[in-house]
């Protein structure tokens, strides 16, 4: 194992200098803060030692015997019943690419912001840290801003992550705030929007959504957790498509591997399939949807050879969890989520102005 020490000013920059020299299969072994730099351990496996698998990671079905029924295995999932007829009229791939649409999240630098809504709970401000993670691997210093006030601590719970990573977090929990938030985007800057849980049955709930998509003219990413009900995925579904949704993200694919919620969900409320959630960490990233994973999770077919397509994960495969990370700027971060747990409030500073 080939291992060195990276020294910038910030982690960011760091982890830039990490996949730069060492590329896309460094492993972080560990950081600190030493006369204002931080210092980056990271390692890289020689070529004959086989890297760690995504799907390791994840709960999937063992290996099929060739030529086993195309149905087999899709009863667990809690499918509806018309999805379940349709997906057997063909080889699982074959009707995957039938039944559902897929795409990219919009993350280009000139595209207009990614909100991400959903309900309470479903694993949005994670994703939200995930895919900042991403883009800061990349190169890019996205504009993260959250328009979650409502829930106790959740500004705290995404500044954690992004001071992680170098960025300033904006919280703005009103569509004029969302204006002027906007403001202060950079050039070419991506720009991530991570809404409060609502429900879209209250029609003051929805007005609030509805008013923060108008302002910020962002295209709207559902988030949705593995394992819910189907009829309650796609009602959900539905209340967001109506007022724009467009993509879903799935969030604790690793927890639950039962995909009938969110299949339900992509088809009835005609939602393209972007990406899926396959840890508790930002270091564990997205792996992007296609025909084939859910060919693979839907257990018809051997699934080691499409968990490995992380293409949308962090550049830099983060080995260390970020909790055990002990320097002074992180270990600051992590008080602040520690303090968002106990629903205490130390960033005014991030606020706008209302």
């Amino acid at each position: 194992m080939h291992i060195r020490i990276f020294r910038a000013p910030t982690l960011a920059a760091a982890m830039a200098q990490v996949r730069s020299e060492l590329g896309l299969d460094a492993l972080i072994l560990g950081t600190r803060s030493e006369d204002g730099l931080v210092h980056v351990t990271a390692a890289l496996e020689p070529e004959d030692e086989p890297d760690l698998p995504v799907s390791s990671r994840m709960e999937l079905q063992p290996d099929p015997v060739i030529g086993m029924h195309p149905g087999d295995g899709l009863g667990r999932h809690g499918l509806p019943p018309f999805l379940l007829t349709a997906l057997r009229q063909a080889p699982l791939e074959t009707s995957c690419s039938r039944l559902f649409r897929f795409t990219r999240l919009p993350l280009d630098a000139d595209a207009p912001p990614l909100l991400l809504a959903g309900p309470p709970g479903a694993g949005k401000t994670l994703t939200i840290a995930k895919l900042a993670a991403r883009l800061v691997m990349e190169g890019h210093r996205p504009l993260v801003i959250t328009a979650d006030e409502q829930r106790a601590g959740a500004v705290e719970q995404l500044a954690a992550f992004t001071r992680l990573l170098g960025l300033t977090l904006i919280a703005a929990g009103r569509p004029d705030m969302i204006e002027r938030a906007l403001s202060r985007r950079e050039p070419l800057s991506p720009v991530l929007i991570d809404a409060p849980g609502l429900d879209l049955l209250d029609p003051v709930q929805e007005e609030l959504l509805v008013g923060l998509v108008a302002a910020s003219g962002a295209r709207i990413g559902l988030v949705l957790p593995a394992g819910l009900d189907y009829a309650e995925a796609a009602e959900i579904a539905v209340a967001h498509a109506r007022i724009g949704a467009e993509l879903l993200v799935a969030a604790r694919l690793d927890r639950n591997g039962r995909l009938g919620g969110l299949l339900a969900a992509a088809h009835e409320a005609d939602l393209a399939l972007t990406e899926a959630g396959i840890g508790s960490g930002i270091a564990d990233g997205l792996t992007r949807f296609t025909p084939a994973l859910i060919a693979a999770r839907l257990g018809a077919i051997a699934p080691d050879k499409f968990m490995t397509q992380a293409a949308s994960a962090p550049s830099v495969f983060v080995q260390a969890p970020l909790r055990a990370i002990r320097d002074e700027p992180i270990g600051s971060a992590l008080a602040l989520h520690i303090a968002a747990q106990a629903g205490t409030s130390r960033l005014s500073q991030w606020k706008t102005n209302p």
